[in-house]
C-alpha cells in the first residue's frame, strides 16, 4: 500500500461561498480544490458554509462536532492512496425537513448568511431534482408541492431555488450587490437552468425582483468530474486499516475535473493554479462528460442492476459490456458532440474505461441508477435525437432505455426485488401496471411521458421500434444475449 498523509487543514478564515447541498461530492470535490487554493495562497476569505437541504440533520451535526474537519481519501488504485484533511467548511446548517416532518431547523441563519455582503459566490450539488425542473421542457414545476409552498410563502423556502430568490429578494433590499450563483450539478446548460428555475419562482412573486434578477445576477456554468462513491461500511474498515477513523469521511478517485465559465462579478477565487479551468464556455465539456461519461454510467447501471452486478468494477470486468460502452461512446455519443479543435475523444473513452476499472471504488449501480427520469434527457436522448436525425442509428442507446424501462418495474431479470429511486416511481410503476407483457404497448406509453421524452424523438418510429426490440431481446434472453445481438447489430 502506497499511503500518502497530506498535511492538516490549513487556519480557519471568512465565509464568503455557501454551498447548498451537503454531501458527499460536494466534500470530495469542490471543497477539496478551496482547500488546495488556501494552502497554497494563504487567502481565508473563501471559507464555505455548506447547508443540508434533504431530510437528514446527522451529517451537519457529526460535521459540527468534529469542528468542520474531515478527511478525504483519493484512489488511484487498490494499492496508492492519498489522504487529505479539508478544513475549509466553516459551517454546517439544516434547512430540510426533520423526523417530525417539521421545515427548516436552520433556515433563518442559512438565509442571513446568504445575505451577509462577505458572501460572493453560491454553489449547489442538489440534484438534477432539486431546480424542480421539467426534463423535457425546462419548464419549473409550479405544480410540485415543494414549489408550490415557496410561491405561497416565499419567505419561508423549501427548496433550493425558493433558498435563492428570497435571499436575493433580501440583498435586494437592502441595497447590496448580489451573489454569483454555480451549479455544480451534472445538467446541460447548468446555469442556464439554474437561472430558469430562479428568475421563474421569482416572477411568480414579484416581476420587478425577476428582472433585477435576470439582469444583475451571475449564472455560470460549470463541468464537475469525479466519481465519489456512496461509503460503506467497508470503506470505513479500510480507511480504519490506514489510520483514519472518521465517521464524516468521503473516498473517490484520484482523477477530478472541475470546468467553469468565467463570469464572477464580485469577484471570485485566483484558483486556477489549484486545478481550475476556467473558459468562456463550458458547453462542449459539460456535453461530452454527459454523454459520453454519465451516459455509459447509466448504460452499466440498468443493464448491470438487472443481471444482479452491484458495483461498476464488476460490471466493466465482463468484455461484453465494455465492447458495448467503447460503441455507445464512439459510435453513438462522440459523432453528436461539436468539441474544440485538438479534442481526442477515442482517448477520452479510453481514460473513461480505465477509470471505470478502478478496483479500488465500490461505485454501486443501484446509487447511479437513482433519478433516472431526471438524468436520461441529457445523458441519452438528447444526443440520441441529434444521431438519428444525423442518419445514424442508436442501438446502445435503445437497449438502455429498453433496460431502464424494465428497471424500473422494481425486479431483476432474476425476480430479485429493487427499490425504484426516482421522482416518477409510481407513475412509472402504473405503466407497468397497465401494459404488462404487452411489450409495443409499454414502450409506447414510456416514450409518450413527456417529462422525460422530448415529443419529436418519441414520435420517431426508428427508435420506439429499436427500444422495443431490445426489451424483448433484454427480457427473453437476458443480458448476454440482449449484448451479443447489439454486437451483431
Amino acid at each position: 500500500m502506497n499511503l500518502t498523509h497530506l498535511p492538516a487543514a490549513a487556519r480557519a478564515g471568512r465565509i464568503g461561498i455557501v454551498h447548498l447541498g451537503l454531501g458527499a461530492f460536494h466534500r470530495a470535490h469542490q471543497a477539496v480544490y478551496l482547500e488546495r487554493y488556501r494552502r497554497r495562497s494563504g487567502d481565508t476569505a473563501w471559507g464555505v458554509s455548506s447547508a443540508n437541504l434533504r431530510a437528514s440533520v446527522g451529517l451537519v451535526d457529526a460535521l459540527r462536532e468534529a469542528g468542520h474537519r474531515y478527511h478525504v481519501a483519493e484512489y488511484a488504485d487498490s494499492e496508492h492512496v492519498t489522504v487529505r484533511e479539508i478544513g475549509v467548511i466553516e459551517e454546517t446548517l439544516f434547512s430540510g425537513r426533520d423526523e417530525h416532518g417539521r421545515w427548516g431547523r436552520d433556515r433563518e441563519a442559512l438565509l442571513s448568511r446568504l445575505a451577509d455582503p462577505a458572501v460572493r459566490i453560491v454553489t449547489l450539488t442538489v440534484t438534477e431534482k432539486g431546480y424542480f425542473l421539467s426534463p423535457a421542457s425546462g419548464r419549473l414545476l409550479v405544480d410540485e408541492p415543494l414549489i408550490a409552498a415557496d410561491i405561497a410563502t416565499p419567505e419561508a423556502p423549501c427548496t433550493a431555488p425558493g433558498l435563492l430568490v428570497e435571499a436575493l429578494a433580501r440583498r435586494r433590499a437592502a441595497g447590496l450587490a448580489p451573489f454569483t450563483v454555480l451549479s455544480c450539478d451534472n445538467m446541460p446548460d447548468n446555469g442556464k437552468r439554474t437561472r430558469a428555475a430562479v428568475t421563474e419562482l421569482a416572477e411568480r412573486r414579484d416581476a420587478a425582483l425577476a428582472a433585477w434578477i435576470e439582469r444583475e445576477v451571475a449564472f455560470p456554468c460549470s463541468m464537475v468530474d469525479r466519481i465519489v462513491p456512496a461509503m460503506t461500511a467497508a470503506d470505513f474498515a479500510r480507511l480504519a486499516e490506514l489510520g483514519v477513523e472518521d465517521p464524516n469521511a468521503v473516498v473517490g478517485e484520484a482523477f477530478s475535473q472541475w470546468v467553469v465559465e468565467d463570469d464572477f462579478p464580485q469577484g471570485r477565487p485566483a484558483w486556477e493554479a489549484d486545478g481550475v479551468e476556467m473558459v468562456a464556455d463550458v458547453a462542449p465539456f459539460e456535453t461530452m462528460k454527459l454523454r459520453m461519461l454519465n451516459g455509459s454510467h447509466s448504460l452499466l447501471a440498468y443493464l448491470g442492476a438487472l443481471d444482479g452486478i452491484e458495483t461498476v468494477f464488476e460490471a466493466v470486468s465482463r468484455d461484453d459490456l465494455v465492447a458495448l460502452l467503447r460503441r455507445y461512446m464512439l459510435d453513438e455519443a462522440a459523432p453528436t458532440l461539436a468539441m474544440p479543435e485538438g479534442t481526442d475523444l477515442t482517448a477520452y473513452a479510453g481514460q473513461l474505461l480505465e477509470r471505470f476499472a478502478n478496483d479500488s471504488l465500490r461505485h454501486r449501480l443501484q446509487q447511479i441508477a437513482m433519478d433516472g427520469s431526471q438524468k436520461l434527457p441529457q445523458r441519452w436522448l438528447h444526443g440520441a435525437q441529434a444521431r438519428l436525425a444525423a442518419g445514424g442509428e442508436v442501438p446502445c442507446t435503445a437497449l438502455g432505455v429498453a433496460a431502464w424501462i424494465r428497471y424500473t418495474a422494481g425486479d431483476d431479470l432474476a425476480g430479485r426485488s429493487h427499490r425504484v429511486d426516482d421522482p416518477l416511481a409510481s407513475r412509472l410503476a402504473a405503466l407497468h401496471a397497465r401494459h404488462g407483457d404487452d411489450v409495443e404497448a409499454l414502450v409506447a406509453a414510456f416514450l409518450a411521458v413527456q417529462d422525460v421524452f422530448p415529443p419529436a424523438l418519441a414520435a420517431e418510429p426508428r427508435f420506439a421500434r429499436a427500444v422495443a426490440a431490445a426489451y424483448t431481446t433484454l427480457t427473453r434472453q437476458g443480458l448476454a444475449g440482449a449484448l451479443a445481438a447489439r454486437g451483431r447489430a
